[in-house]
């Protein structure tokens, strides 16, 4: 993750070496945030060796699907924003999608691990949805791109992920998934337009994204269909 300071060096400077922020110590705010974006990598390659696993593939397939789906939605933002690549930076990102990969093929088969997709899902579109916008905001991108950049952090890698299962996307499902994003990063964006620091943004947005899809996997909340009969021409 590059936060504002590095993002302005290394534009103003040409090419910049990015430092990793995450520290042992996690003595403050902004490690923090950097630890949860290993943390949500980390949630998100489960979701993609889960995801696998329903379909009974080998480890190299556990593995690449747990990769893909870590790494996916922040890579194309990076692109979009002109950041580096952070996984390309710092190949602990990919580690931490390997060490997921091989935890769910450890696990082997167990009754709860389909459901625990779906909860791993819901935290990774909380969290992604936060750093997303926060790393797009750290490159002094206008806000409603920021939101644009959350939701593309923690979507994409999904709709990847469902791709390569065979799996309808999320972007063509009716229950609330990529909305759980879109919340996150404008809670997040709203509350830094408004004034707030970046740590206490992300604790009062993260939680918002986290609550709407817990609701849509509790209660089966669903956005409305347009009204009328599908065409069958």
């Amino acid at each position: 993750m590059v936060w504002s300071g590095q993002a302005r060096r290394g534009r103003a400077g040409g090419r910049a070496r990015v430092t990793p922020i995450v520290d042992p110590a996690l003595t403050n705010p902004e490690t923090v945030l950097g630890a949860l974006d290993f943390a949500g990598v980390a949630v998100f390659a489960a979701t993609g060796a889960l995801a696998a696993a329903r379909q009974r593939h080998d480890l190299v397939t556990f593995a690449f699907f747990g990769a893909i789906t870590g790494v996916g939605g922040g890579t194309l933002r990076d692109l979009l924003i002109g950041a580096p690549v952070f996984w390309v930076q710092d190949w602990r990102y990919i580690a931490v999608c390997l060490a997921a990969s091989v935890a769910v093929w450890m696990l082997g088969a167990r009754p709860w691990r389909f459901r625990a997709l779906l909860w791993l899902d819901a935290l990774g579109l909380a969290a992604y949805g936060v750093m997303g916008a926060a790393k797009a905001e750290a490159f002094e991108v206008a806000p409603l791109i920021c939101v644009v950049m959350g939701a593309l952090t923690a979507c994409f890698g999904g709709v990847v992920r469902d791709l390569l299962a065979g799996e309808p996307s999320i972007l063509l499902r009716r229950e609330i998934t990529v909305s759980a994003a879109l919340l996150a990063s404008t809670v997040f964006v709203a509350a830094r337009v408004a004034g707030l620091d970046a740590w206490p943004a992300a604790l009062i947005a993260a939680p918002c994204g986290f609550a709407l899809r817990a609701g849509a996997l509790i209660w089966g909340w669903s956005l409305p269909a347009f009204p009328g009969t599908p065409s069958r021409g």
